[in-house]
């Protein structure tokens, strides 16, 4: 199975092109950005005002021998207090409603980039998720579309914050005293050397997590799908094992960034530590000499402690935006990918009644491998009724999947009234054929919905007339609740019988002209089978119908019997006349119906 590679892709540390395409998501909202950046700067403006403030108050109020009277300084400070006070309620109601306006437009671009994700998932012909883990495309719609949400919310958007307060600080302290501020900078080269090597660390350590992340999710889902099949063979143990390695691979991932920031941002305190003992050892010694005053070596310090934040946390702001690089290149990756199977420009339209289905030729295999069908050519006349039986491999579901345009014919065409099924749209197609499966799918929801499947044109009189004709009712009725009865996920509530004849309700409802029947009955009980063959006779009533089938039993009324074998047709007819040729149908028969055969005939 060919898995998805992107796991593997080494992100740029910043790709313009990849920034570029993240950022028009923003533009149905660059109002509420705009205003965002207009609060961030204010909000940064008024976190230099505090200790700036405190140099005034130290200088002109606090100091001993300032000319100001007593009773005039406590005013003072008293105003001083106040501005203090209004400067940090602007800077919190600026804060505030910055983050609120991000973290909403964050949730509004996850909202869109998710719609977007699954409208084009939607579109994905079969064969894409053949070849890929649904617990990938899972980790896609989840983790890395909720990284880019960190990077609108705390990462880049923060950047310009850092940035803005970083600069300001740096001209703040310039003004107090350059060579203070000279004195300062000289921890600069070690703090970005130590930054350089946390980035490295990091970004390594957060690749692994998005790749192990992504291996846990695909078997989360594939072993919580197939948990009958762990419990019945007893696979547990074996499948604790895998989860452990594949847990453990995620644990130490994370362990990496852990030990990462673990010794990151105690450096970074012992670096802005000796560059306070700096300050603090020349500062002082120019306020006894009377070359600066004491408030102002006040304020130098308590913006030199401030000044290592932004450093710091620029270095953790990095590493969200290269996540959010790698995470951003797998979902465009995953959008740029277009579907194989598309409606042509100007769709034909589909024909309105029950119309002539051929297969000219057909050839087809699956991924580029050896051939399931092989030049296969047969025709189904309007309101005939065909079945295709054969050995298990010989192609029977590969030409139901053909037809419905699941996946494109390789050579040759398939033609419904004269016209191949390429030059109609997929929606008229789909709603022309209904296929009913052997392995019936329903959704989480009621009864209900999973006949309808949410389409509200559909009156509750019509679905209830057509439970009642296809025999499902009577099992409905007995439900606690009715068509309104939950049936949990996948239908596990409900028996295969009733599954299947819920299946026969949701493709009658729709009033298709061709009926495709793959394995219907295969998997229920005698019972149930007897309802379903009543159904069928019923169902099947004027419409074009090909039934595949390992029960002969079901078959034994249709039209045409074409029988397949290693993809090739190798008989065709009646019944009867197969059974007398004494051929492999003949065989097929016999093998099933032996016992049974000396009784009917």
């Amino acid at each position: 199975m060919e898995f998805f590679h992107d796991d593997e892709l080494e992100a740029k540390s910043y790709d313009t092109a990849v920034m570029k395409r993240i950022l028009r998501y923003l533009k149905s909202y660059k109002g509420l950005v705009a205003l965002s950046l207009a609060l961030l700067v204010l909000e940064s403006l008024f976190q230099l005002a505090p200790p700036y403030l405190v140099k005034i108050a130290i200088d002109r109020y606090i100091a001993p021998g300032s000319p100001i009277e007593a009773g005039a300084r406590y005013a003072g400070l008293a105003k001083i207090v106040g501005v203090f006070l209004g400067v940090l309620l602007v800077a919190f109601l600026a804060s505030y409603a910055q983050i609120y306006l991000m973290a909403y437009v964050g949730q509004r671009v996850m909202y869109d980039m998710r719609m977007e994700i699954f409208r084009h998932l939607q579109r994905k012909e079969v064969a894409y998720f053949d070849k890929n883990p649904v617990g990938r495309l899972m980790t896609r719609l989840t983790n890395d579309v909720e990284v880019l949400n960190e990077m609108f919310t705390s990462g880049a958007v923060a950047i310009f914050l850092d940035v803005f307060t970083l600069l300001g600080i740096m001209v703040v302290l310039c003004y107090l005293n350059l060579r203070l501020a000279l004195i300062t900078f000289i921890v600069l080269p070690l703090l970005f050397a130590a930054a350089m090597v946390f980035r490295e660390k990091v970004r390594s350590s957060y690749r692994s997590v998005r790749k192990t992340i992504a291996a846990v999710n695909a078997f989360l889902q594939e072993n919580i799908t197939g948990m009958s099949v762990v419990q019945v063979f007893r696979r547990e143990p074996a499948q604790f094992d895998k989860f452990t390695r594949h847990n453990r691979a995620l644990f130490h991932a994370h362990l990496e960034s852990i030990v990462a920031y673990a010794w990151f941002y105690p450096v970074i305190e012992i670096l802005s530590a000796v560059a306070i003992a700096l300050i603090l050892w020349f500062g002082g010694g120019s306020v006894v000499a009377g070359a600066i005053t004491f408030g102002s070596l006040v304020a130098f310090i308590q913006y030199a402690q401030r000044f290592y934040r932004p450093i710091s946390d620029l270095s953790e702001k990095y590493n969200i935006l290269q996540s959010a690089m790698a995470s951003a290149e797998r979902i465009f990756e995953l959008l740029d990918t277009a579907p194989t199977i598309q409606d042509p420009p100007s769709p034909t339209p589909i024909p309105r009644e029950p119309a002539r289905v051929t297969f000219d030729r057909v050839s087809f295999a699956y991924g580029g491998g050896d051939e399931v069908v092989h030049d296969i050519s047969f025709t189904v006349e309007p309101g005939e009724k065909v079945a295709i039986v054969g050995y298990t491999g010989s192609g029977k579901t590969t030409i139901i999947n053909l037809l419905s345009r699941l996946y494109d014919v390789e050579q040759g065409r398939i033609l419904i009234g004269g016209t191949d099924i390429r030059e109609f749209a997929q929606k008229d197609l789909h709603r022309y054929i209904a296929t009913v499966l052997q392995d019936v799918f329903l959704f989480s929801g009621d009864v209900a919905y999973n006949i309808h499947l949410g389409d509200r044109s559909i009156s509750e009189d019509k679905l209830r007339g057509v439970a009642r004709y296809i025999n499902a009712e009577k099992f409905i009725e007995k439900l606690p609740a009715g068509y309104a009865e939950k049936v949990g996920e996948r239908g596990r509530t409900l028996s295969v019988g009733e599954r299947q004849l819920l299946s026969f309700a949701r493709a009658l409802v729709y009033e298709p002209k061709i009926l495709v029947l793959d394995e219907a009955t295969s998997s229920v009980d005698t019972e149930t089978e007897y309802l379903v063959q009543d159904a069928l006779k019923k169902f099947m009533a004027g419409r074009t119908s090909i039934v595949i089938a390992h029960r002969l039993s079901t078959i034994r009324h249709v039209d045409r019997i074409i029988v397949l074998h290693k993809g090739r047709i190798v008989e065709e007819g009646t019944h009867r006349d197969l059974l007398d040729r004494g051929g492999l149908y003949s065989n097929l028969y016999e093998l099933q119906y032996k016992d049974q055969e000396k009784k009917i005939y």
